[in-house]
């Protein structure tokens, strides 16, 4: 088993806290024998919907010495896991969770957009020591 990330439990306060219910800490999916194992699945109710709203948080802290080595890790694992919920559960939007301070630091270097813009990734930003959610990229 895969040791959680460091701000693993302040996205899932963060969430529980703009009312999401956390359904899966891990979420884990097979595909062709092979374990992925997300972070956390959450689910929403909509109250025009029957059902509600599904997500897959990967977190990442960016905690390591390189920003850019950390940055290629979270790109690859999301790309992977992107691809495992679209075999698997195609109704789940994949969100990779980063603290503010590396979004603001780091994220929005005109070269680390750009590769957000081409790969289409969907940010949830969150403040770990409020545990609050500040920001939904998408």
């Amino acid at each position: 088993m895969s040791a959680k990330d460091f701000f693993h439990n302040a996205v899932r306060l963060a969430l529980e806290k703009d009312n999401w219910l956390i359904t899966h800490d891990p979420l884990s999916i097979t595909v062709d024998g092979i374990e992925f194992r997300i972070d956390l699945g959450a689910e929403r109710l909509l109250a025009a919907e029957k059902e509600g709203q599904k997500i897959a948080v990967e977190v990442k802290s960016f905690l390591g010495k390189s920003e850019i080595s950390e940055f290629h890790t979270a790109l690859g694992q999301t790309l992977n896991y992107r691809s495992v919920l679209r075999k698997k559960e195609s109704d789940r939007i994949l969100y990779l969770a980063i603290g503010y301070e590396i979004y603001k630091d780091f994220f929005l270097i005109p070269f680390i957009q750009e590769v957000i813009t081409e790969h289409q990734l969907k940010l949830l930003i969150f403040e770990p020591i409020k545990q609050e959610i500040v920001l939904w990229k998408q």
